[in-house]
């Protein structure tokens, strides 16, 4: 037992230690980087840029599916041995800060080095508030991520003549009519809890801008009508065909991904993330992961269909999408640091980020350098996907998960799928929500 507490309490003291940046030497060292986005090849570019400043820091990146990325990472921090950093995402979620930041160490003293005192007045304010835990700075923001829109493919959406979906009717017109051609018009992994409460948000900012985020800080209820009208219209995807048959059963990430990627489907909901599939290499990169040997399509970002019929089109919502930790536990913590603050404060690292559209940097310095990225098709995509940005980055604050606590996320992960599976009511589903936000406020 003492020997226990005192294992217990060094672990305690190393991760709330300042970090002297350079304190530990770094010559040869090897780290492995745990996480589940953006992948390869995109990560291992990364590395591949930070080595040509630090060429004796070995990182290899290890992915794992996000589903599995929370029972893979406990026991692995728990075990001490082979994680020397890993994303976090912001609130609960996969990764989330508030159950893995205890496992990390404080890097605010090691940003304000990078950085300088005016460290907050440099990196975005979501990268810093959404990753602080109980004062500590837990994990450095990589990148912020939006959500609430569609991708389309335009070229299967030009060759069958299909009208781009705006409202429900145009939207079910589009998907009968590529189902007719022996293609899944909109496809949905609605087994996996995430991209459905992005659905479900996307529905309520299209009836009521602004009250899902509400409801996740307990200024309303979730009782309240546009909660009981965006849970009707969640469950008309299912009843009206526009949700795939089947979709429950179907994961996000790999199955929905795969399949717009290989164009068995026109249409998938994902967020900004996903304009790096505008890159060709990316493009390409992940249409053979999707065991696609297709060239790269052309594929756009469009508006949430205004199913509400309310006009309130164009609403996104975000979180810094990951953020890197350094576990207390690191075999190197100097070389594993001097990677997290390069990926995350770098005018080098967040370049990289920037031109890789995956997500927004957090360094508000660094921009996509348009003169130098070459989208798949720019005639069709350059417009559109810098309107896109734009759009996002011009948002008032509306968070994705940051406010949604584990037994929100839980509670409403159930809820989604069982008035979708018919084995909740709207009425019980609603009433659930409703009294894990009484326990919560």
């Amino acid at each position: 037992m003492k020997k226990s507490i005192a294992a217990l309490l060094a672990l305690t003291l190393a991760a709330t230690t300042a970090f002297s940046f350079g304190a530990m030497a770094d010559e040869g060292a090897d780290l492995v980087w745990w996480g589940w986005t953006p992948g390869s090849p995109v990560n291992e570019e990364y590395i591949a840029e930070f080595n040509k400043e630090y060429p004796d820091i070995n990182v290899t990146w290890k992915q794992i599916t996000i589903d599995d990325y929370d029972a893979t990472l406990k026991p692995a921090l728990a075990n001490g041995e082979g994680v020397d950093l890993f994303e976090c995402s912001a609130g609960s979620a996969n990764g989330g800060v508030s159950v893995y930041g205890p496992s990390a160490i404080d890097l605010t003293d090691a940003v304000k080095e990078a950085l300088g005192d005016d460290y907050t007045d440099k990196l975005s304010e979501i990268s810093l508030n959404t990753m602080t835990v109980d004062g500590e700075l837990k994990a450095l923001g990589v990148g912020a991520v939006y959500a609430g829109n569609l991708w389309i493919n335009k070229d299967l959406f030009d060759k069958y003549e299909v009208e781009i979906p705006t409202d429900m009717e145009s939207w079910k017109k589009a998907c009968a009519t590529f189902e007719e051609n022996g293609i899944i018009g909109f496809v949905q992994g609605a087994g996996q809890g995430a991209f459905n409460m992005d659905t479900f948000h996307a529905i309520c900012d299209n009836v009521s801008p602004g009250d899902f985020q509400k409801a996740t800080l307990g200024e309303i209820e979730w009782t309240e009508d546009t909660f009981v009208t965006g849970l009707e219209l969640w469950k008309s995807l299912f009843d009206e065909g526009i949700m795939q048959p089947g979709a429950l059963g179907v994961q996000q990430y790999p199955e929905a991904n795969n399949m717009f990627l290989s164009q068995q489907a026109a249409m998938v909901m994902m967020g900004s993330w996903f304009t790096m599939n505008t890159l060709p290499a990316t493009m390409k990169a992940n249409m053979e992961s999707a065991s696609s040997t297709d060239e790269p399509f052309t594929m756009i970002p469009i508006n949430f269909p205004d199913i509400a019929g309310t006009g309130n089109v164009g609403s996104m919502f975000c979180d810094i999408d990951y953020a890197t930790a350094v576990p207390a536990t690191a075999a190197n913590q100097d070389a594993s640091v001097k990677f997290a603050l390069w990926l995350g404060t770098s005018e080098a690292g967040q370049q990289i980020i920037a031109d890789s559209l995956n997500v927004v940097p957090v360094l508000k310095s660094a921009v996509p350098n348009w003169d130098n990225i070459e989208l798949v098709n720019p005639e069709a995509q350059n417009e559109a996907v810098q309107e896109y940005l734009a759009n996002a980055m011009a948002q008032p604050e509306n968070a994705r998960f940051g406010n949604i606590s584990a037994d929100l996320n839980s509670a409403m992960m159930d809820v989604l799928a069982g008035v979708a599976s018919d084995t909740m009511s709207i009425e019980d589903g609603l009433a659930q929500l409703a009294e894990v936000q009484g326990e919560t406020w």
